[in-house]
């Protein structure tokens, strides 16, 4: 059994719209394209007919890539954490966490990371995976606490500033 793809509603959101144009949009057209150079004759030498039925199986591939993701997909909502009800000030699955380091060359300045699920991850964003180390040592830390990380360049102690629970 594949393990659980916790994801944030609105991650879900687009993989599920990406997996419909997929099917709706792209494979139909695609479908057409290839039917129409196969009734062209020659397929050997048929740059449309070769073109189409590889880009027909990336279709495919990334068809069966989302279902699987869909399939094991758990979506989690903070909603009672949004509303100031329960533990938000505590990170879990989807903070927007607002920290400092305490030491280094980073002393000093503040950087945001949101928590997401590994098929949201963005870095240009600010948006890191909730298997990451950095998400590892802040899940379930309070604001005010200060946490040991590792980097590459060695063990790090930075300071929570801040959580919050953001619309994605």
């Amino acid at each position: 059994m594949e393990e659980k793809n916790y994801i944030t509603p609105a991650g879900h959101e687009r993989i599920k719209t990406e997996l419909l144009q997929l099917l709706n949009l792209d494979r139909p057209e695609v479908v057409k394209v290839v039917h129409w150079a196969a009734s062209n004759g020659d397929r050997s030498e048929n740059g449309d007919y070769i073109y189409g039925k590889k880009r027909l199986r990336e279709i495919d591939r990334r068809i069966r890539f989302l279902n699987k993701r869909l399939e094991f997909a758990v979506v989690v909502d903070n909603s009672a954490r949004k509303s100031g009800e329960n533990d938000a000030d505590q990170v879990f699955f989807g903070a927007t966490v607002t920290y400092s380091a305490l030491a280094g060359a980073q002393s000093g300045k503040e950087t945001v990371i949101t928590i997401v699920g590994v098929d949201e991850v963005d870095l240009d964003k600010g948006h890191v995976s909730w298997v990451s180390p950095i998400a590892k040592a802040l899940i379930k830390a309070r604001i005010g606490d200060c946490v040991f990380i590792q980097t590459p360049t060695g063990p790090a102690e930075i300071e929570i500033l801040d959580v919050q629970y953001l619309q994605n």
